[in-house]
C-alpha cells in the first residue's frame, strides 16, 4: 500500500573488478498500479502519465552513472594508473498517484439517491448500504449481464454542492467519472425538490470541467416504489423540461424499471463504440496514400 510505504530504492549496482571485467547494473524497482492510474509531480499538477492500458510501462528516473576504473586511464606510458571517475548519482523524485477508476457506466447523484443499492440490484457487486448520507467514501465497480451483454458500472459517492472545489472530498469523486462513457444520474424519488436536486448535481459536472457535463447522460427517478403513481407522474413533468437525453424511472428495491435503464446504458454504449470506430476509420483513411 503507497501510503504507508511511500520510499523506494534501487539497489546499487556492482564495482568493477580484477581482470579488466566491468561492473554490473543495479535491478530495476517496478511500482506495479492498476489500470487508470495518473502519475503527477511533485506539485501534484504536472501530469507525468495517465496510465490507461493494461501492461503500458513509463521509466520516472534513471540511475546513476558507474564511472571509470583504473582500467579506462591506462596508457602507453601509465600502466598501472591509480585514478578513477566516480560517475554521477542517479536520480531521485517525489511523485504523486491518483487513480481514476475506469468504468463503461457511473452512477451519480447526491447522498443517499440510492446509487449503492442500484448498484447492488444489477451486479454482484456488495456495497455498503445504509440510510444515512455518505455510506460509500470509495467507488465501487460491478460488472452487469443483460441480453448476453456485459458492462462495467461504477458507484460514484455522493456529490454534494461544492464538490468541484472539493467539499466532501467531491473532487476525488467527480475524477472517476471523468473515466466513465454514460452518467445514470440517480434522483430520490422521496424528495420534495427534485428538481433542485437535478440541477446541483449538473452545476457541480460543469463547473469540474474536463467535458463531465457533455457525458451522455441517462436521468433516473428512483425509490419509484416509495411514492404513488399519481407523484411518479408529477415529478417526471418537473423533470422533463431539464432533462434533454433519457428520463426514466425506477426502483432498485421492486426491480421495477432497472432493466430499462440498463438497456439505455447498452444502447449508449454501442452508439459511442460506433462513433469511436468510425472516427478511426476516418482517420485511418486520411492516413493512406496510394
Amino acid at each position: 500500500d503507497y501510503r504507508f510505504h511511500q520510499h523506494y530504492k534501487a539497489n546499487s549496482g556492482i564495482g568493477g573488478m580484477g581482470k579488466d571485467r566491468t561492473g554490473a547494473n543495479g535491478d530495476d524497482v517496478a511500482l506495479l498500479v492498476p489500470v487508470g492510474t495518473q502519475v503527477f509531480e511533485e506539485d501534484n499538477q504536472t501530469l507525468i502519465a495517465d496510465l490507461t492500458h493494461v501492461g503500458q510501462k513509463i521509466k520516472l528516473l534513471s540511475g546513476g552513472n558507474g564511472g571509470f576504473g583504473n582500467a579506462h586511464f591506462k596508457s602507453s606510458t601509465n600502466q598501472a594508473p591509480r585514478s578513477a571517475n566516480p560517475g554521477l548519482d542517479g536520480e531521485e523524485k517525489w511523485i504523486w498517484l491518483r487513480l481514476k477508476l475506469i468504468a463503461d457506466a457511473g452512477l451519480v447523484g447526491l447522498p443517499n439517491a440510492g446509487k449503492s443499492t442500484f448498484l447492488s440490484a444489477v451486479s454482484a457487486a456488495k456495497p455498503k448500504i445504509a440510510d444515512y448520507p455518505f455510506t460509500t467514501l470509495h467507488p465501487n465497480l460491478g460488472v452487469v449481464r443483460i441480453a448476453e451483454r456485459d458492462f462495467v458500472i461504477a458507484d460514484i459517492p455522493g456529490l454534494i454542492e461544492g464538490a468541484h472545489e472539493g467539499a466532501g472530498i467531491g473532487d476525488r469523486f467527480l475524477g472517476h467519472v471523468e473515466r466513465c462513457a454514460v452518467n445514470v444520474h440517480l434522483i430520490d424519488g422521496t424528495n420534495d425538490d427534485i428538481a433542485g436536486d437535478y440541477k446541483t448535481i449538473r452545476a457541480e459536472l460543469e463547473a469540474y470541467g474536463n467535458g463531465l457535463a457533455e457525458k451522455p447522460e441517462i436521468v433516473v427517478l428512483n425509490k419509484i416504489d416509495a411514492i404513488s403513481e399519481e407523484e411518479r407522474e408529477q415529478k417526471l413533468s418537473q423533470l422533463r423540461p431539464l432533462v434533454s437525453g433519457q428520463l426514466l424511472a425506477a426502483s432498485s428495491a421492486s426491480h421495477k424499471g432497472i432493466d430499462q435503464v440498463l438497456f439505455a446504458v447498452v444502447q449508449m454504449l454501442d452508439k459511442r463504440k460506433t462513433k469511436k470506430q468510425q472516427e478511426e476509420m476516418s482517420e485511418a483513411d486520411k492516413k493512406w496514400t496510394p
